[in-house]
């Protein structure tokens, strides 16, 4: 696995000639996510849950986007609809997924937080492997980040302080920042793909 500082001047690198595209698309996202969400409660007192739960193959379409730039494809604003083409097995493992994460919360935060994750790598799995869902995909999600967990913890915690920093821009470097943070995760998740693949190999 690289270091923290070069996951992330590799997504930097990436997102070269990328930015604009990537803001505009985390923009559309987060107005669908978000202020659609708001309206829906607003409106139509109890159906906020209801609508939550439809945005969830959203929420992985985008996510996947930037493994795609990543893999040195264009960002294309229509990738982040695929999640409604395959919308059972991506909506049901991204439920389970979040059932899963809310059920270990209630007991601690720091086994939600370390659950959280163990299955962070569940979406791109998801992506790669298309007969893959459910239970499948989250365990293994699990045995890719075994000894990983504190690498993927270090690397979030350090946008924490670009985080701050966005929020005295009235939010407005978020439009910037998520975009930076998912492509350092999915560069993150193409060095674990090939290490736990070359293990794998090698027990044979």
């Amino acid at each position: 696995m690289d270091t923290i500082s070069s996951y992330k001047n590799r997504a930097l690198e990436t997102l070269k000639g990328n930015w604009a595209s990537a803001a505009v698309t985390t923009i559309i996202y987060g107005v669908i996510a978000g202020a659609s969400s708001a309206c829906v409660a607003h409106v139509v007192s109890g159906v906020e849950t209801i609508w939550s739960l439809a945005l969830l193959p959203l929420g992985w379409g985008f996510t996947v986007m930037f493994l795609d730039l990543v893999r040195g494809k264009k960002l294309d604003l229509t990738a982040m609809f695929d999640g409604y083409k395959d919308f059972l097995r991506i909506f049901c493992t991204m439920l389970l997924l979040g059932v899963y994460i809310f059920l270990w919360t209630l007991l601690l935060i720091i086994p939600g937080v370390i659950k959280g994750l163990s299955y962070a790598m569940t979406p791109f799995i998801l992506k790669d492997n298309p007969e893959m869902k459910n239970d499948e995909a989250i365990e293994l999600s699990m045995s890719m980040m075994q000894g990983h967990k504190a690498d993927l913890f270090w690397l979030y915690l350090s946008f924490i302080g670009w985080a701050v920093l966005c929020i005295f821009t009235l939010c407005i470097g978020f439009i910037w920042l998520i975009p930076y943070f998912e492509t350092a995760t999915a560069h993150f998740y193409e060095d674990l793909k090939e290490e736990y693949q070359n293990e794998s190999v090698a027990q044979f």
